[in-house]
């Protein structure tokens, strides 16, 4: 808990404004006694896990956007009492990615060029739903970001509950393409 507590309050102290909103940073250096360290060795995987997830949990409630992947790294400090820890955050724009995620927990990744959403079989994200038209939406990378585009559908394109034709997307917005929900997610 104390890790966890530590690691929230550098996402605070680091966050920076960035064109769509705060930025928190996505690399943490997390040292820890050398007790500590043998103490979590059997479970240190388990941790790492769990202090990701207190991240992207605690940036979903403060409304911080991520440019990369959340990673979380374990060292031992020699001069660290049982019980101390240290940690360091950085924002590490290395290896960002960004997805469409669809109920079923399938993901298509957004790369250089758009993922187009539609019913017809070419599409990069194939939806089986008759609400939607056969080239229905498309998410692509901009300079700054992700800009999802209604393709002129018959049954519109909404984003977070509001119709658009065009919008930028944060990490956790919600895509609604006829019935068919989709979340946008940045790493």
């Amino acid at each position: 808990m104390e890790i966890s507590r530590k690691l929230t309050r550098e996402m605070d102290l680091q966050r920076r404004v960035g064109a769509k909103g705060l930025l928190a940073p996505n690399r943490f250096a997390v040292t820890i006694s050398a007790a500590d360290a043998e103490r979590f060795s059997s479970y240190a995987d388990a941790l790492v896990r769990e202090l990701i997830t207190a991240a992207h949990d605690h940036a979903r409630t403060e409304g911080y956007s991520f440019v990369g992947p959340v990673t979380v790294e374990l060292f031992e400090g020699a001069r660290l009492k049982a019980g101390q820890c240290a940690v360091t955050a950085t924002v590490d724009e290395s290896g960002a990615s960004a997805y469409l995620a669809t109920q079923d927990g399938t993901r298509v990744e957004v790369g250089d060029r758009p993922v187009v959403v539609g019913r017809l079989a070419g599409c990069d994200l194939v939806v089986a739903d008759t609400n939607v038209s056969r080239q229905h939406a498309n998410v692509r990378r901009v300079d700054d970001g992700y800009v999802l585009t209604d393709l002129n559908s018959t049954n519109g394109t909404r984003l977070n509950g509001k119709r658009i034709t065009q919008a930028p997307l944060t990490s956790g917005d919600v895509i609604t393409v006829g019935s068919t929900r989709l979340t946008f997610e940045t790493f």
